[in-house]
This record gives C-alpha cells, sequence and structure tokens, in this order.
C-alpha cells in the first residue's frame, strides 16, 4: 500500500533521509546511526526489495515509478515523486536512472551463522575506497565465494557508493564484522579454514601451485599498504598473484577477481564450481 507524494520543495523535512548524498563524512555516520542505507537506480532498488529489506521511503522521477511500483506494492511507505531538478537540490547531484530508496537495515548475522554453509570466504581488511568494497563484493557473488568478513575499519558495503558499485550484490552475498580483528583470522583457523593472505611477497607461493580447495579464507588488504603485519602472522599461507612487465600488483580488486576465479574452480570437476 504505497502512499504516492509528489513534492516541489528541496526543504521539505520529509526528504531528510536524501538531502546531502555528496557529504561522505556526514552519511557514514549517520546512516548506520540512523539504521538506513541508500539503494540507487531501478535495479539495484528491486534488488534490495527482493533481498528483504524494507523501504522507509523512495524518491523518484514519475518515469521510473512503472519499474519499481509493483515490487513497492506490499510495503506501507510514502514515495515522493519528483522532477530531475528537485532530485539534484535534495542530494546534490544528478540522480542516474532517477530512483532512490532510503532503506532499513538490519543486524549483522553472527560470525557463527554467516561461516555455517560457507565453503569459500573473502576477508576484506581496511578497505576504505567504497568503490572497491561494491566491486569486490560484485566479484564475490560472480564467482562462487559463499560469505565476506569485513574489519571493522572497512569501509561500509551498504554504503550508497558501496551497493551502487556492486549492483545489488552486496544483498545476495552473507556477510558481517570480522569483530574482534585480527582475532577473528584466528577463529577461522580453529573453524578449519586455511587462511590466504594475499601479498605481492616473493617469498609467499604462486596462485597457480597453491591448494586452494576448500574450506578456504581469501584475506585482502588496504588499498597501497595490504594487510597488516598481525593480519599477515595470523594468516596459514601467503599468495601472490604472478606479474609481468614489471608490474608489482594489482589494484585490489582486480585481484579480487583473479583469486575468486581461482578458489571458485579449485577441486572442481572440469574446472566448474
Amino acid at each position: 500500500m504505497t502512499q504516492l507524494v509528489h513534492v516541489d520543495d528541496p526543504a521539505d523535512p520529509r526528504l531528510v533521509d536524501y538531502a546531502d548524498l555528496t557529504d561522505v563524512a556526514l552519511r557514514r555516520v549517520r546512516e548506520p546511526a540512523e539504521g538506513l542505507f541508500l539503494a540507487e537506480g531501478e535495479k539495484v532498488v528491486l534488488r534490495a526489495l527482493h533481498a528483504g529489506y524494507a523501504p522507509r521511503s523512495v524518491l523518484t522521477e514519475a518515469k521510473w515509478l512503472p519499474g519499481i511500483e509493483e515490487a513497492l506494492a506490499e510495503h506501507d511507505c510514502p514515495v515522493y515523486v519528483a522532477d530531475e531538478t528537485l532530485l539534484r537540490q535534495v542530494t546534490g547531484y544528478r540522480v542516474h536512472r532517477g530512483a532512490l530508496a532510503s532503506m532499513q537495515r538490519r543486524p549483522l548475522p553472527s560470525l557463527d551463522d554467516v561461516l555455517r554453509a560457507a565453503r569459500r570466504v573473502v576477508v576484506l581488511e581496511d578497505l576504505v575506497d567504497h568503490t572497491n568494497v561494491g566491486a569486490v563484493f560484485r566479484n564475490a557473488a560472480a564467482l562462487g565465494i559463499d560469505a565476506v568478513l569485513v574489519s571493522p575499519e572497512c569501509a561500509d558495503p551498504l554504503y550508497r557508493r558501496s551497493v551502487k558499485v556492486s549492483m545489488g550484490s552486496v544483498f545476495a552475498v552473507p556477510w558481517t564484522r570480522a569483530d574482534p580483528w585480527p582475532e577473528t583470522l584466528d577463529r577461522l583457523r580453529d573453524k578449519g579454514f586455511r587462511t590466504l593472505a594475499m601479498s605481492p611477497d616473493p617469498s609467499g607461493s604462486s596462485l597457480p601451485t597453491t591448494d586452494l580447495a576448500p574450506p578456504v579464507a581469501v584475506v585482502l588488504g588496504t588499498e597501497g599498504e595490504g594487510l597488516t603485519a598481525a593480519a599477515l602472522a595470523r594468516c596459514t599461507d601467503r599468495v601472490r598473484i604472478p606479474m609481468s612487465a614489471g608490474v608489482d600488483s594489482l589494484n585490489v580488486a582486480a585481484a579480487s577477481a583473479v583469486v575468486f576465479y581461482a578458489v571458485g574452480t579449485a577441486g572442481s570437476p572440469h574446472g566448474q564450481a
């Protein structure tokens, strides 16, 4: 039972969830504190709804309403309809595909719940770029990773940019915070996971010759500096992707795709995950 509401005032207090979306520092604090996140674009909004997230409200141009109206029908939330100019005034930027939904966050599952059926896991330590986090989630969903663990200082997977880049894959892959950190790596080992620290260190084993049979956890470090010494010390193996042409490493999102494909096909007949 959606409630269509036409709005024409960018200062309308009912639109507060969508205000100042370009202020990253503000939104990083505000959204988790208020239990909300933003889904942007028709496909991502639909994927959030289909994943069971409850909408607080929707802000959209009229032309995008037909694509999401049916999925919203069972939800009792206001749908604010406005023109492109108002959306830009409220959010601070041109909204791609003209639809935004403010969604209610859910409590994060426990580590035990996330790992219960998982055999292939990725662990992210302190990635600060929301684009990279979103890309890693998209790669994980596409390449057979069962769960993602993110360290306490890692960028929020439900931040708008992460959700958008992942194309909603953050809703498809179970995830939770790896807290306490880095002690969570000890818990993975205790549960039988081999923890593979991805590092360009030449002393590590080469990815093509590494035993990747599950249960296995791929551990990826922050952009630039890579994994901390504390995390490296708790991993069972160090693994590198062989490089050519004098290149020392790949972007973390690109590296994740290479490793996830290798892990997803390891031990499977005919190379199928």
